[in-house]
């Protein structure tokens, strides 16, 4: 059994479609990062950088129990313990694992920062929401790109890279990017949301309010000075 500390995020959502797709056993344990949980000394132990999502799973590697924080660190050990996910042949792994880095390090930042100066921050700065904006897309026309050469990142099999970068461009909107000027990602991304194990994926934790306009105290744990306190 996987125990999944976890919110529905696109960082979590991305485990918990692979988890889906694999058809693996787990429990869903809820991490509401907007009232601090994620700052509490049992999830801290899991997860020492105080983000979601993180996993135990009771069956790791010899059959001993294995915990595991960062995103990208769980879909491949996921992939590992299943076979599945990670294309064998290893010019389509190393594409599927360069497409995997490209979002940790490219499109989650990019995108969290768009999203977060465009809808959250409490003062508009143009030049913060211009040059994240531009990013966003900038980075989406590559994406584009990709997919006009092949259907999925790694090639033609559908793999770990793909999940990771969905989920980011659900609501794609929100970061400035009108998805439709990029028909390639489009498609690809029309094909991804219709798969059954995605579809069951983004109900999970789909009944936390996750959407409440942030207050005062909201504010602080996710952006303030609360989210920075040594510990």
């Amino acid at each position: 059994m996987i125990d999944v500390y976890s919110w529905p995020t696109p960082n979590g959502h991305k485990v918990h479609i692979m988890l889906e797709e694999c058809g693996l056993k787990y429990r869903v344990h809820g991490v509401n990062i907007r009232t601090g949980d994620q700052f509490k000394p049992e999830f801290l132990k899991i997860s020492p950088n105080n983000r979601i999502p993180a996993i135990v799973d009771s069956d790791g590697p010899g059959g001993k129990p294995l915990s595991l924080f960062e995103s990208g660190a769980i879909l491949i050990y996921l992939a590992g313990k299943t076979g599945k996910f990670l294309p064998q042949d290893l010019h389509a792994r190393y594409a599927a694992l360069q497409w995997l880095m490209w979002q940790m390090g490219g499109v989650g930042p990019m995108f969290g920062q768009a999203n977060h100066f465009r809808a959250y921050a409490v003062e508009k700065i143009t030049y913060a929401i211009d040059r994240y904006t531009n990013e966003a897309n900038r980075l989406t026309g590559v994406l584009d790109k990709r997919l006009a050469e092949v259907p999925y990142l790694a090639g033609h099999e559908y793999s770990i890279a793909d999940m990771a970068v969905f989920p980011w461009m659900r609501n794609a909107d929100k970061r400035g990017i009108n998805l439709p000027e990029y028909p390639h990602a489009q498609r690809w991304f029309d094909a991804i949301n219709a798969r059954p194990a995605v579809v069951r994926a983004l109900q999970v934790l789909s009944d936390v309010n996750n959407t409440a306009p942030h207050d005062d105290k909201s504010r602080d744990i996710l952006f303030g000075k609360t989210q920075f306190t040594r510990r």
